[in-house]
């Protein structure tokens, strides 16, 4: 059921008061709090047991309102925000008085974005404020790209979620420094660092680390239940069967390449030919497997390329070292 006019309505009178709201956008959905309001913000931590240095993502209706939030907005910034918003692209700025450091993880920078859903966009204009949304789950896992997601994961921790379908894009925004001299990725997504260069007219710099936090940056994260082992991608599947013959219920991210190849395993994914059909289905396929009732995903990483950047990025944390239990 999508979102109506009565819902939208209600989700901004609840971010008013102080409540969480699950929002579609065309990335993941977010879990939303009133950006203003330091005491939401926390509440965002708290669901998702998100460490409070981790900043958030403020999302605004349009880019004339860029200029509430942030100190100065700089002719890259502006360039890009008038290519790429609404859309999956997040710039980093110098942090407005109007952004709480609860918002910033303490930073004096704040990431700002412009979401691509029309329901996203109604609430933002119904409400009339900046919204904090990050990834509508526990910290670290898969994000969600359907209401039922949400509802699975955070149940009643959240005061309400608003369905706006299936999420076009399905991997998060890309987020771009353009605080120094040289606009810089610090986490690849939606847009890609080819189309970035065409606009700008020349290199976008993706430091493997930054000094910069943003979201995603964690070593183990986008991770399913079961462990995630990348090979090569002509060899998953015989790392798959190796897996399965000695025990383990394996799930088989197909890459295009080997489509109709035989694998002896317990689930296998069969990847589609298109990045942007990869990007869209990748956190429900990482879903599936988990409900399927793997222990092991073996997954090869894509050409870095366009999109493919963003799915190798999410499939590298997803594979990372986990903490202990």
């Amino acid at each position: 059921m999508t979102a109506t006019t009565s819902d939208i309505e209600r989700a901004a009178g609840l971010l008013r008061d102080g409540g969480l709201v699950a929002l579609p956008t065309e990335t993941v959905y977010g879990l939303g709090a009133n950006a203003e309001d330091p005491t939401a913000v926390a509440q965002i931590f708290q669901v998702k047991g998100r460490p409070p240095s981790h900043p958030l993502i403020v999302h605004i209706a349009g880019a004339e309102h860029l200029h509430a939030w942030v100190e100065e907005v700089p002719a890259t910034a502006r360039l890009l925000a008038e290519r790429f918003w609404p859309g999956p692209l997040t710039l980093v700025l110098r942090r407005g008085s109007r952004v709480p450091l609860e918002a910033t993880g303490g930073l004096e920078t704040v990431a700002v974005r412009v979401p691509d859903h029309p329901v996203a966009l109604a609430l933002l204009s119904a409400f009339g404020g900046g919204v904090t949304a990050p990834s509508a789950n526990r910290f670290g896992s898969v994000s969600p790209t359907t209401a039922d997601h949400v509802r699975a994961e955070l149940g009643d921790a959240v005061d309400f979620v608003l369905d706006g379908g299936p999420c076009q894009v399905g991997v998060e925004s890309t987020i771009v420094d353009v605080t120094g001299g040289r606009p810089t990725i610090l986490r690849p997504g939606g847009v890609t660092r080819e189309d970035l260069e065409a606009v700008l007219g020349g290199p976008v710099a993706v430091p493997s680390t930054s000094h910069v936090r943003v979201p995603g940056q964690h070593p183990s994260h986008y991770a399913p239940r079961a462990r995630v082992a990348l090979v090569e991608s002509e060899k998953v599947v015989a790392e798959a069967e190796l897996a399965q013959e000695q025990g383990h219920q394996v799930g088989v991210f197909l890459p295009h390449s080997l489509a109709g190849a035989s694998v002896k395993a317990h689930a296998v994914v069969a990847l589609p030919g298109s990045t942007a059909a990869y990007a869209h289905g990748l956190y429900g396929y990482l879903r599936e497997l988990d409900e399927r009732g793997c222990d092991l995903i073996v997954a090869s990483l894509p050409a870095e390329k366009g999109l493919g950047l963003a799915i190798a990025n999410r499939l590298r944390r997803a594979a990372g070292p986990r903490a202990s239990a």
